[in-house]
């Protein structure tokens, strides 16, 4: 019933108002409950994270102690463990400066600050900051702080940005689709909450899920939670670096000596090089080489053995491998090789014919006993070259017909000097002439209705292996028969008058074609000889 029906009695308001007194109470019973709750929860947290601390310098220490052990074996995963140690305490310490700056934003005291009278009580909350120094937490039901400093000042966004970070820098030294990466991907999940249609479906970021509207000890237990979290993965992470010490070391159950020469043919001259090394061999243990009784010098766990090439022909050596088993017993392995001495050669060939011509790209193969392509040079002293692939292009810049100034020299680059490997002399002509063809013909006989079909002048290059082209560029026509008619054309085509005087020609008519130019792919202009026809 309403109020305006039934006026409420003084007695009614005694009621109503003692009830609103006692909700009010009751309200501030159960807040103090939950405040004293998140206390005990994040004191607990920071007796974990002290565990979890001194389990990881433990495995720091385990670090330590095997790399003084064996330097080379542990270097690459103590460096590795290092930088997550680093990453860590980076991440680490950003959290518990927020926690202070919460903190002290609500009034907290620094007991360690000059002047400070404040005396502990057993039920004050605190922290520890990153210099050591103990807070007291004096507002711990305080809301406006922290909504204020992680959501206003966006040092929630911050964190989640620095974890985000740190979660894909652990990942780096995990395999995709481990199972290890994925809990670390679980472990430090950012992701915002799915929507709660329970709650009207409104929709929530991370930020404001943990941070929003939260009494300053439910921030810094959360907090103190995330911390957990980034050491617990921290744990996961150096565990499993320091499993990969024995993991990736070189395990072996047979032994072999093995040779590795840069090149078993040399040039007389030349030094025959090779690696002598122990296959399988674990290189944190050095074996130790002989060859003809000289010990080896070591580079890379491997010996190496150089031998003067002073003759042609072909040489065998051998020598011993010694190397300390795991029992403690040196073992001796034998091992045989051989290395061919060659004089310096090269093949210096054309690959169209014996002579280069002038104006145009010459192709040359050369080639050289024991040496790649790559290593190959040519000097040219009549004209240039330029690389074409394994092959040699050559532009003579002279002519030489009787080869008395063309010769092209091959080098190679061996050993990081250039030895020169042979010689050959060339001839340099100039490109033939093309002939101007009708149909293909050079001249002869030519029906009149073969005539009419063709366009004009055209010049071929006959027997000639390079691709070059000549087109003609201008000549004259003569017609004989009762009088001499000649017609000229700027082109290789047959101009329309020309084409009319075809189609008068009888059986017998002669045509007459001279002053003929035509201009090569070679940058040449050339005068062709004179064609004739008879009509038959």
């Amino acid at each position: 019933m309403s109020t305006k029906n039934c006026p409420e009695t003084t007695r009614q308001k005694m009621i109503n108002m003692m009830y609103l007194v006692l909700t009010a109470m009751l309200a501030l019973n159960v807040a103090s409950e939950v405040l004293e709750s998140f206390r005990i929860i994040d004191a607990s947290l920071i007796q974990t994270l002290n565990n979890v601390n001194k389990k990881n310098e433990q495995i720091y220490g385990s670090f330590d102690a095997a790399y003084l052990q064996n330097p080379t074996k542990v270097k690459e995963w103590k460096d590795k463990s290092d930088q997550v140690k680093l990453k860590t305490n980076e991440l680490v310490t950003k959290i518990k400066d927020l926690k202070e700056k919460l903190a002290m934003a609500s009034g907290g005291i620094v007991l360690h600050a000059p002047g400070s009278d404040y005396v502990l009580e057993l039920e004050d909350p605190v922290l520890i900051n990153s210099k050591g120094d103990t807070i007291v937490i004096k507002k711990e039901d305080d809301l406006n702080t922290p909504s204020e400093i992680m959501i206003q000042q966006k040092k929630a966004t911050e964190l989640k940005n620095d974890i985000i970070e740190y979660r894909e820098f652990l990942g780096s030294f995990l395999e995709e689709g481990s199972t290890l990466k994925d809990n670390i991907i679980k472990q430090l999940d950012t992701s915002d909450p799915k929507i709660d249609l329970k709650e009207g479906g409104e929709k929530k970021s991370w930020e404001i899920l943990h941070f929003e509207s939260k009494p300053l000890i439910a921030v810094i237990t959360m907090l103190s939670k995330t911390q957990i979290d980034i050491q617990n993965a921290e744990t996961n992470i150096i565990t499993t670096l320091y499993s990969q010490i024995d993991e990736k070391s070189f395990k072996f159950n047979k032994l072999g000596a093995r040779i590795l020469a840069k090149s078993t043919y040399v040039l007389e001259g030349d030094q025959f090089e090779a690696e002598i090394f122990l296959a399988a061999e674990d290189t944190t243990q050095l074996p130790e080489i002989f060859v003809g009784g000289s010990k080896l010098a070591m580079r890379e766990g491997k010996g190496i053995y150089k031998a003067s090439a002073s003759t042609a022909g072909t040489f065998k050596w051998g020598g011993l491998i010694k190397y300390k088993a795991p029992d403690g017993n040196t073992k001796d392995y034998k091992f045989e090789g051989e290395y061919q001495v060659g004089k310096p050669s090269a093949t210096i060939s054309p690959t169209k014919m014996n002579v280069l011509y002038m104006g145009i790209a010459n192709p040359i193969k050369v080639s050289a006993a024991g040496v790649a392509s790559e290593n190959l040079e040519l000097t040219v002293s009549n004209g240039r070259y330029e690389k074409n692939g394994d092959d040699f292009l050559v532009y003579p810049s002279k002519l030489d017909a009787l080869g008395k100034i063309t010769t092209i020299s091959v080098v190679a680059n061996m050993n990081k000097e250039k030895r020169p490997m042979g010689s050959m002399v060339f001839r340099v002509k100039e490109v033939p002439d093309p002939l101007a063809t009708i149909g293909g013909k050079n001249g002869g006989t030519l029906k009149k209705e073969e005539l009419m079909a063709e366009d004009g002048l055209f010049a071929d290059l006959k027997d000639f292996d390079f691709d070059l082209k000549f087109t003609v560029t201008q000549f004259d026509v003569s017609f004989s028969g009762a009088y001499v008619k000649t017609t000229s054309s700027k082109s290789n085509k047959f101009t329309d008058e020309q084409k009319g005087f075809f189609s008068k020609l009888n059986q017998g008519s002669i045509i007459f074609i001279d002053n003929i130019m035509a201009k090569g792919g070679d940058g040449s202009n050339r005068p062709l000889a004179p064609i004739s026809f008879k009509i038959k």
